[in-house]
C-alpha cells in the first residue's frame, strides 16, 4: 500500500514535471513566434528578450513554488468548469491579441524595419516588462485563486484576498498584464506591436469591469472589500 508521504512526493514530481514542460513550451512558442517572422536567428534583441523573459519567469516560478504552490494548480488549465460565458467570449479576442505581439514586433523591428526606435525605447520596454512580471509574481504569491479565467471557485473555498498588492488596488493582475503587453512590444523595439498590445490592454480593461461586477454580485465579502479598496487599477484615478 502506498503511503500518504509517497503520494505527496509523487504529486510534487508530477507538478515539477508539468512546470518544466510549461517552461519548455513557452520557450518554443516565443522562439517560433519571434525568429520565424524575423526570418533569421541573427537578431540580438530577440535573443535578449528571450533570455530576460525566460530567466525572470523561471526565477518567479521558483519563488512561487516556495511560497504559494497552489497557484500552479489554479493555472494548470486555461478554462475551468464554471468559467463565465462572457469571459470565454472575451478570451477569444484577448489571447490572439497577446499572441500577435511577438510576431508583429519581429516583422517590424527585424525583418522590415518599418519604424526604427532608439535604444531608450527598448530600455523603457524592459523596465515595464520587468515591472509587470514583478507585480504578477507578487499578486500570485498571495492569491491562490489567481486563475486564467473568471469564475467563482466554490470548490476551492474562494474568498476575498486583500493582502499584498490587493491592499492597494483590486485588480493588480490586470495592471501587470498591461505593463507586460506594452513592455513586450517596446523591449523588442517595435511601435507597430503596440497595436495588438493596445487592443489587449483595452480588453483587459473591459474584463476588469465585468469581473469586478461578477465578484461584487457573487463573492461573499467582496462588496465590503471594494468599499475599503476603492480603486481597480490606479490609486486615486480608477
Amino acid at each position: 500500500m502506498t503511503s500518504g508521504a509517497d503520494n505527496t512526493h509523487e504529486v510534487e514530481r508530477l507538478d515539477r514535471r508539468r512546470l518544466a514542460l510549461s517552461v519548455l513550451a513557452i520557450s518554443l512558442f516565443l522562439a517560433l513566434f519571434l525568429f520565424l517572422p524575423a526570418g533569421t536567428l541573427a537578431w540580438m534583441n530577440g535573443w535578449r528578450f528571450l533570455l530576460v523573459f525566460l530567466g525572470t519567469g523561471t526565477l518567479a516560478g521558483l519563488y512561487l513554488w516556495r511560497v504559494n504552490r497552489a497557484i500552479f494548480v489554479a493555472r494548470s488549465r486555461m478554462m475551468h468548469e464554471g468559467t463565465k460565458s462572457w469571459d470565454r467570449m472575451l478570451l477569444r479576442f484577448l489571447i490572439p491579441a497577446i499572441v500577435a505581439i511577438p510576431p508583429v514586433a519581429a516583422l517590424d523591428a527585424r525583418r522590415f524595419h518599418w519604424c526604427p526606435v532608439p535604444w531608450c525605447v527598448c530600455a523603457l520596454g524592459y523596465f515595464l516588462l520587468l515591472l509587470g512580471m514583478g507585480i504578477t509574481a507578487w499578486a500570485q504569491a498571495v492569491n491562490k485563486f489567481f486563475e486564467p479565467s473568471v469564475r467563482i471557485q466554490t470548490e476551492r473555498g474562494h474568498r476575498v484576498i486583500d493582502a499584498g498588492p490587493y491592499a492597494i488596488v483590486r485588480h493588480p493582475g490586470y495592471v501587470a498584464g498591461c505593463l507586460l503587453t506594452v513592455g513586450t512590444a517596446l523591449s523588442l523595439g517595435s511601435l507597430w506591436a503596440l497595436i495588438p498590445a493596445s487592443l489587449a490592454a483595452l480588453l483587459l480593461l473591459v474584463r476588469t469591469r465585468w469581473e469586478d461586477q461578477t465578484l461584487q454580485g457573487e463573492l461573499l465579502g467582496y462588496r465590503d472589500y471594494a468599499q475599503r479598496v476603492r480603486f481597480k487599477w490606479i490609486p486615486g484615478l480608477w
